[in-house]
């Protein structure tokens, strides 16, 4: 392949994938799901639990949903806020008596057929919505302000995940990590009720959250009465934050607090990031799709609404490369090579890129995760790593990359293959560890392969590749082109074969609806700052 070739065909790709961005992007935004209008709910004031301990702004929908799942496309703002001036209440106590059964909501949504009630109904929800967007573009310059004040860590950032399931636990961890140079602490969020129940339906199981043995509780160390908090969830979240900062302050710099969530979570942690400044979400709609099973038009509207929500708070997301697409091989009996794994799954970080692209987050936004997971487990993980670098560093050069640590990796080889790629690498956001005690012994071995590949970087061009690594990268190329064209001829098929009964297992797909007269929440973040 010529050096003009080469520089078509990645440029044909970023094209394609655009393209295709464009057209199911536009769909997915012409649609609403349980998932976003139950972040509208806790984005407009409805949050905690209900009077039997299930979460509030989940049991206010199901009443509402439950005589007619066709309410779903109008949305439940407008019903919400007609309901307000009915019954004079705040939303969040109308959210209790919907859940307790005393306020039927659909017939509140009668009354928007008055046009005048629909009206005020309107300009209420407008001043609503523009009053949360507030409170994100609040947090948006305290960020800004507190990086100015404490001071921006070198980059990459060096990560680390918190362990303790618990938040009293979990912010002794986070205090330890920054202490030993950690400019970044990720939290993993626990499943939440609505994927617990989908998948039960399916026949599978959702590990539910549960404290480790020794966990102590309450949300802070001074109330040990209380019972443990999960460490991903909103009040931990909002304690870890404090954490953090004061961390942050004693130790000269500012400390970034990234979540990520499993399948189903993402309207919700877009949420949560705008009100508890979360600086970066882990968050990829193809992976749901291809390794969650979640239907495809609920995980694309999910993060489209997610992608505005963040690019109003001034969160970024980071788009890891392991989406692992072999439903193709396991019907056809013949396991496919790193090129295909690669190429497939670099196909789909590319369109996960396109699409929040085209919801309105910024290049410097949008964080590429460099490597597939399951990459060193292979023979020749070093040459294949070059390429995976080289090949990024070609169709994402506006954006940063990020090195996330496979739980099933091993420390020491994973840190060797990326300290040998780095120099490489170009601007690297961030180096994210998955264990935070770990990370108090590997710090300083970190930062050491950070400055040795940065004099590195500068002190030659960056090398052409040979060999095994520039077959990995013509042969994922090709591959990652054929999965596009497969993408755009015949859609979601191409991915995931039917024969397998995979069209059968796809959840949240009843819980997608067509857009019909309802109102946007999100109308005033566009063009926001």
């Amino acid at each position: 392949m010529q050096r003009d070739q080469e520089g078509n065909s990645v440029s044909a790709l970023v094209e394609q994938a655009a393209a295709i961005a464009a057209a199911w992007g536009a769909g997915a935004r012409a649609t609403t799901t349980v998932g976003q209008e139950r972040a509208v709910l806790r984005l407009l004031g409805v949050s905690g639990v209900d009077r039997d301990g299930r979460p509030l702004a989940a049991s206010v929908l199901d009443r509402y949903l439950a005589p007619d799942a066709r309410r779903l496309g109008g949305g439940i703002t407008l019903p919400m806020v007609i309901a307000m001036a009915e019954y004079d209440l705040p939303i969040h106590e109308v959210a209790l008596e919907v859940a307790a059964g005393n306020i039927d909501l659909g017939l509140e949504a009668e009354l928007l057929e008055d046009p005048e009630r629909r009206a005020k109904a309107q300009k209420t929800a407008a001043a609503m919505a523009a009053a949360a967007l507030a409170r994100a573009d609040a947090n948006r310059t305290a960020r800004r302000e507190l990086v100015a004040l404490l001071g921006e860590p070198r980059r990459p950032l060096l990560g680390v995940t918190l362990e303790s399931p618990a938040i009293v636990d979990a912010a002794d961890e986070a205090v330890a990590a920054v202490t030993a140079g950690a400019g970044a602490v990720r939290v993993l969020v626990p499943p939440s009720r609505e994927l617990a129940e989908v998948t039960a339906r399916s026949g599978a199981q959702v590990e539910p959250w549960h404290p480790a043995p020794g966990s102590r509780g309450g949300l802070a160390s001074f109330d040990p009465a209380g019972p443990p908090v999960p460490t991903g969830s909103h009040r931990a979240l909002a304690v870890l934050r404090a954490v953090l900062d004061d961390a942050g302050a004693r130790n000269g710099r500012y400390v970034r607090l990234v979540t990520e969530s499993p399948a189903l979570a993402a309207p919700d942690q877009a949420v949560i990031a705008a009100f508890e400044r979360v600086d970066l979400v882990i968050a990829d709609p193809l992976r749901e799709i291809v390794s969650g099973l979640v239907d495809p038009d609920r995980a694309l509207a999910d993060h489209g609404f997610a992608h505005r929500l963040l690019a109003r708070a001034g969160t970024r997301v980071v788009i890891p490369a392991s989406s692992l697409v072999v439903a193709s091989d396991l019907a056809s009996g013949v396991p496919s090579n790193p090129a295909t794994r690669s190429g497939r799954a670099l196909a789909l970080q590319l369109f996960a890129v396109s699409l929040a692209l085209a919801d309105g987050l910024l290049p410097d936004s949008v964080v590429v995760g460099a490597l597939p997971a399951w990459l060193g487990d292979e023979p020749s993980a070093a040459a294949l790593a070059v390429a995976e670098v080289a090949v990024r560093r070609e169709l994402f050069p506006s954006h940063r990359l990020a090195f996330l640590e496979p739980s099933s990796a091993s420390a020491n080889e994973w840190q060797a293959l990326v300290a040998g790629v780095l120099p490489d690498a170009g601007d690297v956001k961030l180096l994210l560890c998955c264990s935070a005690a770990s990370f108090v012994t590997r710090a300083a071995t970190m930062r050491a392969a950070v400055d040795v590949a940065d004099a590195i970087a500068r002190s030659r061009s960056r090398a052409a590749l040979t060999g095994l690594a520039a077959d990995h990268r013509e042969a994922m190329l090709a591959v990652a082109a054929q999965t596009l064209d497969g993408l755009a001829d015949t859609g979601w098929r191409w991915l995931v074969d039917e024969r397998f009964g995979m069209a059968t297992m796809r959840i949240g797909s009843e819980a997608v609806a067509d857009r019909t007269n309802g109102f946007d929440v999100l109308a005033p973040a566009v063009g926001g700052g």
